[in-house]
């Protein structure tokens, strides 16, 4: 009796202590829980605290002068073009002649086309068809040109500047016409002032200059309707114009 006694108990506490080992894991597992739980709260938090500030810091401060022409606004209001152009050139804050730019919300993303606007000084760019002089100057790293125009014959010759024309754009290639065996006629279509219209990478938005501040009234609308012409009236969702300091002003496109 005795040791059947003794052998109970022994198997009573062999049972004991493995419930006590199955137990321990859910318990470590429990506490793990938890531990991550704590941890994905405070980094929640922190993601949160970090958001909030951006915003705070994104948020910008306007001055007395620029809330003061901003009341001239109405921002619900669709201007008539030559009255949006009157608006623009009187909101301007800016003690520079600064550049009156159109930002025009379209149905597609892309590239619209170019546009050779009647009035808008662009500076002059020195175009130049490759020569031994320009070879003998870019063997020393000099760069004296805007725009390279080289033939099929005389490409090859540049072939070892293409780390330095490469990076900047100035490498001769047939898309933008630098590459052609009309040279001379290259020279005089690239002299003429255009200006590529397109959007934004992931946006239908369009940002482009189409004067100055100082311009006659006649020679901006001029320049918008140029833009709208080019871009299509029925294309164009939003229209907008402001100066570089200066509120928006949204402008009527008749379609």
């Amino acid at each position: 009796i005795q040791k059947m006694s003794k052998t109970s108990q022994e198997l009573k506490a062999k049972k004991a202590k493995k419930l006590a080992v199955e137990e321990t894991p859910v318990v470590e597992t429990e506490t793990r829980k938890a531990d991550v739980s704590a941890e994905t709260s405070v980094k929640a938090e922190t993601e949160a605290t970090e958001t909030t500030e951006s915003v705070k810091k994104a948020a910008r401060i306007r001055g007395k002068k620029y809330l003061a022409v901003k009341k001239k606004v109405d921002v619900l209001k669709n201007y008539p073009l030559s009255e949006a152009v009157k608006l623009v050139k009187a909101t301007s804050i800016s003690k520079f002649d600064g550049k009156i730019e159109a930002h025009v919300t379209v149905a597609d993303i892309g590239n619209i086309g170019e546009i050779s606007f009647p009035h808008l000084e662009t500076s002059a760019k020195k175009i130049l068809v490759l020569n031994d002089t320009i070879l003998a100057e870019l063997k020393e790293g000099k760069v004296n040109f805007d725009i390279l125009i080289a033939t099929p014959v005389t490409m090859p010759k540049l072939l070892p500047f293409a780390r330095l024309l490469g990076p900047r754009g100035l490498m001769p290639n047939p898309k933008s016409g630098t590459l052609t065996d009309k040279p001379e006629e290259a020279v005089k279509k690239l002299s003429v002032a255009k200006t590529m219209i397109k959007t934004e990478k992931k946006a239908p938005v369009i940002h482009i200059i189409v004067g100055k501040v100082s311009q006659p009234e006649t020679e901006l609308e001029a320049n918008v309707a140029e833009l709208i012409k080019v871009v299509k009236a029925p294309k164009i969702k939003k229209l907008a114009l402001c100066a570089t300091m200066g509120p928006s002003v949204k402008v009527a496109v008749e379609k």
